[in-house]
């Protein structure tokens, strides 16, 4: 029997993200994984700034950049007529996040490059091949009975804490006992993946072709890899949705057979759904077995992502003794919120464009006909109650990612640890003794210099001081000297075991 600190069931993309953030903390960490290779075929097609800046917490800033493309034209909402109806808002350069806001990337390329990172982290063991078909919690862990699939042998480890990456149908989920949370849309698409021989005359931005007759989407991906996202009305023949009679004429006005090479066409059932229970004592559930979202707005990786990151700092701080265990429960209070704001918007674009009735669709063009297109931005919603100082307003918001004087993005500079961020002006008073917690090592300090942007976005909070979290999300502000002690309080507090 093996005994690790961490296991994760579920090597995908929530789970090497996860992997590598516990891999860096130096957490040990078994990863269990019943596929022995990374899925080949295109799923996840989009992801935005925000989960940019955590892969660059991972080291792969510039791999990413290289297999992935800039999304700065955003996506349309059009009509059968060609009237823009709403526009997801794109942008020429970097956003809040230090990154372009959407990027479009091939998933088997990205999940290479998370496991090649893992290759760097010894306290990080990889079993692939390996079904988990038991697990057993107590007061001071988790037993997990495994199988290797190659020779039918059976192991068991021993885990403080059991991470479920193990997404839709997850065993860890099961076993917690969660049911899921239906938040209004259910609906079978096929996804049609091709490859095209020659550069065609097709948006460069996706759309969201709003045609009752059949509504689709259409994704300029990277290189000559474009998707179509085809709606299954109540006419068609289940058995024949992926036969080449039945797509290739739905999409015969943008691309034709002798244009493209089909690399997938698949049916599957958009989901929205919010599991109850994301954690029962030791065994935690993330990525697509704590929820699943509609692809309209391409957030169903991004949310994955965003719950490595949220935990990833607190297993630490559990792990290292620097932290009550209790903090873990605030990893569900926080996300759970947070990912339901992502859902529900998801599902009212999917309304918008899923509309097939002719004349509630005539009334909705006409309706954005007399209010003009709707420009809209990635909502940057709050956490729900957690580690954070939640009456100040700002807290729980995810902070911008500065370029330091030095030309380095400010996370690079931060790495895996709190930050305050301090207005030049006030940044001896932060050194004297009375800020003891403030000054150690696992708080990095950065000035913000006058006129600088973090000298400015602390204006505009008319904040002096920053504490941010490891995650990047705000813990709270000193809006004048004073302060300071209420945030030297709050992480003295989080970081004493109790």
């Amino acid at each position: 029997m093996s005994d690790v600190d961490v296991a994760l069931v579920g090597l995908g993309p929530t789970g090497a993200t996860l992997a590598n953030l516990l891999g860096a903390y130096g957490i040990s960490t078994l990863v269990l994984e019943r596929d022995t290779q990374v899925y080949p075929l295109p799923r996840a097609v989009h992801f935005d700034g925000e989960t940019m800046r955590i892969l660059q917490s991972l080291g792969l800033q510039h791999a990413v950049q290289a297999i992935s493309r800039p999304g700065t034209q955003g996506m349309h909402f059009v009509s059968s007529t060609g009237q823009t109806l709403l526009v997801r808002q794109g942008s020429d350069h970097p956003g809040p996040q230090g990154h372009y806001n959407n990027w479009y990337f091939h998933q088997p390329e990205l999940e290479t490059l998370l496991r090649q990172r893992l290759a760097q982290h010894p306290n990080v063991h990889v079993q692939l091949g390996h079904e988990v078909q038991g697990l057993t919690a107590d007061a001071h862990g988790v037993t997990l009975e495994t199988t290797d699939l190659s020779n039918g042998q059976t192991q068991r480890h021993r885990a403080q804490y059991v991470v479920g990456c193990d997404g839709a149908r997850s065993a860890v989920r099961h076993a917690i006992g969660s049911d899921m949370d239906d938040r209004g849309l259910k609906q079978a698409w096929l996804c049609l993946d091709v490859l095209t021989h020659n550069e065609l005359p097709l948006p460069a931005y996706t759309v969201q072709w709003c045609d009752p007759q059949r509504p689709m989407t259409i994704v300029n991906k990277t290189g000559k890899r474009r998707r179509w996202e085809i709606m299954v009305l109540p006419g068609d023949d289940p058995e024949q949705l992926t036969q080449p009679d039945f797509y290739w004429p739905l999409v015969a006005r943008w691309i034709t057979p002798a244009q493209a090479t089909v690399e997938r066409a698949a049916a599957y059932t958009f989901h929205s759904v919010l599991a109850h229970t994301w954690q029962n004592q030791r065994l935690i559930i993330a990525g697509d077995a704590a929820h699943q979202t509609p692809p309209f707005l391409g957030q169903g990786m991004c949310a994955g992502l965003r719950d490595a990151a949220n935990l990833a700092w607190k297993l630490h701080a559990v792990l290292s003794g620097q932290a009550h265990p209790d903090l873990l429960l605030t990893y569900g209070s926080e996300r759970m919120p947070h990912v339901r704001e992502f859902i529900d918007l998801a599902v009212r674009l999917g309304a918008i464009i899923q509309e097939t009735d002719p004349e509630r669709a005539r009334l909705r063009d006409a309706t954005f006909a007399d209010q003009g297109a709707e420009i809209f931005a990635f909502p940057q919603p709050r956490l729900g109650p957690g580690a954070y100082l939640s009456h100040q307003p700002h807290a729980g918001t995810v902070a911008p990612q500065f370029t330091l004087s030095q030309g380095q993005l400010m996370d690079d500079v931060i790495g895996h640890r709190f930050a305050l961020l301090v207005a030049a002006e006030h940044a001896q008073q932060v050194q004297s003794s009375r800020y003891p917690r403030l000054c150690q090592a696992d708080v990095a300090q950065l000035t913000a210099e006058l006129g600088s942007p973090m000298h400015q976005w602390l204006a505009a909070h008319q904040a002096c001081a920053a504490l941010l979290r490891p995650d990047r999300y705000v813990a709270g502000l000193a809006h004048q000297p004073a302060e300071l002690a209420e945030l030297e309080a709050w992480l003295a507090a989080l970081l004493t075991p109790k």
